[in-house]
């Protein structure tokens, strides 16, 4: 519980920056505010912001940059930033095929000073219908601060 209300207070501070300021780039980086833990939830959050404009550039700069980044789903295993995001574009075009998503159940842990490993839930609401599952993340520190080095989601019926 704890952990979700870090969370919110997270994404709620992130906002009123970003609303002042316009510009995602114009802010602090997280690793200057606090630890770790923050810092990834940091990542989660803005994700969740640029999911939520539609902005699917904006929420893979959670992800590592590199032709060695992974996500794994039901239909298999994809590699590289870029075919990541090929398959995000794929299989969400727009925003009404993007709608509203949430990030819930939150579970952060360290993998020593350079890596954590972080569960959670994922719902998203759109018009026509609603659909969720849960995540495990893999967050790797680099000097540009925390990325996902490798994703698995998957869906779970329960929560459609």
């Amino acid at each position: 519980m704890k952990l979700k209300a870090l969370y919110a207070i997270a994404c709620a501070i992130l906002s009123l920056g970003l609303a002042g300021r316009g510009r995602l780039n114009s802010r602090p980086t997280p690793e200057h505010k606090g630890g770790s833990q923050e810092a990834i939830l940091a990542v989660l959050c803005t994700q969740q912001e640029a999911w939520n404009r539609s902005d699917l550039v904006s929420f893979m700069k959670g992800y590592w940059n590199s032709p060695q980044v992974t996500f794994a789903g039901s239909s298999g295993i994809t590699r590289g930033w870029e075919t990541v995001l090929a398959r995000y574009r794929a299989h969400y075009p727009d925003r009404q095929a993007m709608g509203h998503l949430e990030f819930s159940d939150l579970e952060i842990h360290p993998l020593g000073r350079e890596a954590a490993l972080v569960l959670g839930r994922w719902h998203l609401k759109r018009a026509s219908d609603e659909m969720g599952g849960i995540f495990t993340l893999v967050f790797q520190r680099f000097p540009e601060g925390w990325r996902i080095v490798h994703d698995h989601t998957s869906a779970d019926e329960k929560a459609r």
